[in-house]
């Protein structure tokens, strides 16, 4: 049997524009809603939900019959919690809280097997088709995707840096926590967060690196696009149910 092609990665390396949805709703049932949508890629979110391991392995099963990629974001940058998603199934991963160049090299040795890093070895694993994939181990990091989130001032600091590392994929801004860490928590429209937003993407795209964001504002969504970005979120399941349950019974009201 052969290692499953990522085709997300593979896009990102052709080039190919990428829109994708954030996935918080943590269930295998919402997740295959959206899976036949017509999205390039589905963000299954750990960091900012109530999703555990055994949430999103039933999330990979029931999105693997769509041609939509999933990429899963675990709570931090952690060696265990990437193991174990490894292990499932997950083949993309967005890595938050990235602020240096070690950092980002950490992560990468959490998806490598030693030598090149400090992955667990398992054989019947998920990822392994359960033994059925012959030469996995030397094989599975070709079809990872390894994405850092960089989402603070320090971070922006050091994007030349991070991009620098063998292994990072491509590079994700996060406008929340940025926001935050610029003085300006919740509003994402003052004109320094948007700047910094937008300088982010030149010089990731500028250093040869796949540039990703996420914005449920269309017009700065094309605006990052038109920048540079290539692995572009435009939506939240959980908000557009917020907002389209609220716009439906306000019609009545």
């Amino acid at each position: 049997m052969d290692l499953p092609r990522n085709a997300f990665k593979a896009a990102l390396i052709e080039g190919r524009q990428q829109l994708g949805l954030w996935c918080t709703l943590s269930s295998a049932y919402a997740t295959e809603v959206v899976a036949g949508a017509g999205y390039d890629w589905l963000l299954l979110d750990t960091e900012h939900s109530p999703a555990e391991l055994t949430t999103v392995l039933a999330q990979l099963q029931a999105v693997s019959a769509y041609p939509v990629s999933p990429v899963v974001r675990p709570a931090a940058n952690d060696t265990v919690l990437i193991k174990r998603l490894l292990d499932i199934g997950a083949q993309s991963l967005l890595i938050p809280y990235v602020q240096n160049a070690e950092e980002a090299r950490a992560a990468v040795a959490a998806t490598r097997y030693p030598p090149d890093g400090i992955r667990g070895v398992s054989a019947l694993t998920r990822a392994t088709r359960f033994g059925r994939v012959k030469n996995y181990p030397h094989a599975a990091a070709r079809e990872l995707c390894l994405l850092v989130q960089v989402e603070t001032q320090e971070a922006l600091d050091q994007i030349d840096a991070i991009a620098a590392v063998e292994g990072v994929d491509g590079i994700f801004i996060g406008p929340g926590d940025l926001a935050a860490s610029l003085g300006h928590v919740g509003d994402l429209k003052h004109a320094r967060v948007v700047d910094a937003v937008e300088n982010a993407i030149i010089r990731i795209h500028a250093a040869g690196k796949p540039a990703g964001i996420l914005t449920g504002d269309p017009a700065f969504a094309k605006r990052c696009i038109d920048l540079g970005t290539t692995f572009t979120a435009i939506g939240v399941d959980a908000g557009i149910l917020a907002r389209q349950s609220e716009q439906a019974l306000a019609a009545f009201r």
